[in-house]
């Protein structure tokens, strides 16, 4: 969906009987953003406020027992919470910033959520319509620096648009491959009165397809090429969660008995104890799946971009496979690896398809070859890692610990590092929409708020944030929002006073020139408790299950710090530049 500022609000369809059309009164176009909002579900608001999106603010006064606004303490923040809010409860995240600085403070969400297909509606406050153009207090030029990273964006200047498009927004926003869309509103267009005559949810717009055509002929191509296989390989990403097709996509597997890897994004999608499910792609993978990537005959990809972290040298990945390629974004295929069936279309509805004409198999001996691997590497890196017998802690053996106490039940927030890699390799996951992180942008800073907005959209499940020494002090402010709203988020620090995934390439491919990595943190426990938020801080094993499940236990935000190895590294590792069956295990 291309971006525009003059792209005209859908035309909404018209109502079956005079009798049943509301009666027009007049609001503000402030209160018809809000209107908007209790239409589409809201329930949760992350913003700041500020001048020109004050009316707006004033407008929410009148809807606090409807709405619930999340005050956080600064506008990445907001966007990251609600980014974690989307990813954890399946539904569109929604974010409020004033215009100039609180309009741009959301650009670094904006990019991170357009490639990790996260749905937002974000709102921005700008200066009146009189002054666009004017290098007015606190103007920017929000919709062209906001154009390449967001699905959609539209400037209102006008309160009568605001109904309409706000009802594209939310459409856009979630359809199809969803993404973060922005809507910029004038101040003359929030405190604009106009005859409301209700709000009207958008189902089309002419030049905007969400979903493709699924082309059968295609569908049958694949199920000819897996039937045939004999050494077929899936890997899966996010799609299969965005499209809600976990269960489709589970009874495919299982009826072909194929092998299948996750990428970071897809994990959770499947049990993480399932018999198919042979671990992780990518530079910091496993083992087996990167290998045997480059020795199946077809490979399954489904929802997922081929990411130069999964395949890294293009020219020479997966050179003697079969590619079959099912995505919802036509842009995908064949963008990075070339394939020789594409299926366009939503997932939910082409793996049923798919699953009817395909034999039901099982692939022992092939299965098998990914358990002998598992197994080197279980003996090369895992069993150290995660029962070492070096003094110092892994962050290996936290994750192992943390896993026997929730049982694989709890959702996990990662920052970005060497704390997230080895998170996503070690935790254990039961149900789906539990893994949140930072994928193609790889933001620090994202974790912490990412965890608030996650427990918001799912209050009745534990939320535990993993969160690097550097990337914490990226949003720690966000404490105050912890604070101030009273829930209840588990705060884990893995603590190695480096930039830990940083020093590791500079000690690999560097000469160890360790240049501006080495981090002094403050006391993270004392920061906690001046925003009223109890803690711990451990550097010794024989504390870590108790001091692990005292937080678990705790009523309340809780932040534990573990001190780790300094010099710790993760592996397997790709390196750059290097193919992913050069994997190395050390």
């Amino acid at each position: 969906m291309s971006n525009s500022t003059t792209t005209s609000a859908p035309t909404q369809p018209k109502a079956k009987a005079a009798a049943q059309k509301p009666a027009a009164r007049e609001i503000s176009g402030s209160a018809a953003v809000l209107e908007a909002f209790l239409e589409e579900g809201v329930d949760t608001i992350f913003g700041y406020p500020g001048g020109a999106i004050m009316p707006i603010y004033d407008a929410l006064y009148d809807y606090q027992d409807k709405l619930k606004h999340i005050l956080v303490r600064h506008e990445q923040g907001g966007i990251h919470a609600a980014q974690g809010y989307a990813r954890a409860s399946g539904r569109t995240g929604v974010v409020f910033a004033t215009s100039g600085p609180g309009a741009t403070n959301l650009v670094t969400g904006l990019a991170d959520a357009l490639i990790d297909s996260t749905p937002l509606v974000c709102i921005t406050g700008q200066v009146f319509a009189h002054l666009l153009g004017t290098d007015a207090f606190q103007e920017t030029d929000v919709i062209n620096i906001t154009t390449p990273i967001t699905k959609w964006n539209y400037q209102v200047t006008d309160a009568t648009e605001i109904p309409s498009v706000l009802a594209k927004a939310f459409y856009i926003a979630g359809s199809g491959r969803p993404g973060p869309v922005l809507i910029d509103i004038t101040k003359n267009a929030q405190i604009q009165k106009f005859n409301y005559e209700g709000y009207q949810k958008c189902n089309h717009i002419r030049s905007y397809r969400p979903k493709p055509i699924v082309r059968k002929e295609y569908v049958q191509k694949a199920a000819e090429l897996i039937n045939k296989a004999q050494r077929p390989f899936i890997l899966f990403g996010q799609g299969v969660i965005l499209g809600k097709a976990e269960k489709e996509f589970r009874a495919f597997i299982e009826k072909t008995g194929i092998p299948s890897a996750w990428t970071i994004m897809g994990l959770s999608a499947l049990p993480t104890d399932h018999p198919l499910n042979v671990g992780m792609l990518g530079m910091h993978g496993n083992y087996g799946p990167n290998v045997l990537t480059n020795e199946c005959d077809v490979l399954i990809a489904i929802g997922m971009r081929f990411d130069d972290r999964v395949t890294g040298r293009l020219d020479k990945y997966a050179k003697q496979a079969q590619v079959i390629h099912l995505d919802i974004d036509p842009a995908e295929i064949d963008k990075n690896v070339k394939s020789a069936v594409p299926v366009w279309g939503d997932c939910k509805e082409t793996l049923p398809m798919l699953t009817e004409l395909v034999e039901k198999k099982t692939h022992t001996q092939w299965l098998q070859k990914f358990k002998d691997y598992y197994k080197e590497e279980v003996d090369a890196v895992i069993h150290d890692e995660l029962n070492p017998t070096a003094e110092q802690m892994t962050m290996g053996e936290v994750m192992k610990s943390l896993n026997e106490l929730t049982g694989g039940d709890a959702i996990i927030v990662t920052d970005v590092g060497q704390h997230q890699m080895v998170a996503c390799r070690y935790a254990r996951f039961n149900q789906s929409h539990s893994n949140i992180t930072s994928g193609g942008l790889g933001t620090m800073g994202f974790g912490l708020p990412a965890a608030i907005g996650a427990k918001f959209g799912a209050p009745d499940r534990t939320v535990v944030a993993i969160i690097g020494d550097g990337g914490f002090q990226m949003t720690l402010q966000e404490l105050g929002t912890i604070m101030q709203s009273e829930i209840d988020v588990k705060i884990l620090i893995l603590n190695n006073r480096f930039l830990g995934m940083v020093r590791q390439w500079q000690q690999l491919f560097h000469d160890k020139r360790y240049s501006f990595v080495d981090i002094t943190s403050p006391d993270f426990v004392t920061v906690a408790k001046g925003y009223g938020i109890a803690g711990n801080s451990i550097d010794k094993r024989k504390d870590l299950h108790q001091a692990l499940k005292a937080m678990l236990d705790h009523k309340g935000s809780y932040l534990l710090e573990v001190f780790v190895g300094k010099e710790n590294n993760v592996f397997p590792m790709v390196p750059q530049g290097c193919s992913v069956a050069e994997i190395r295990l050390k």
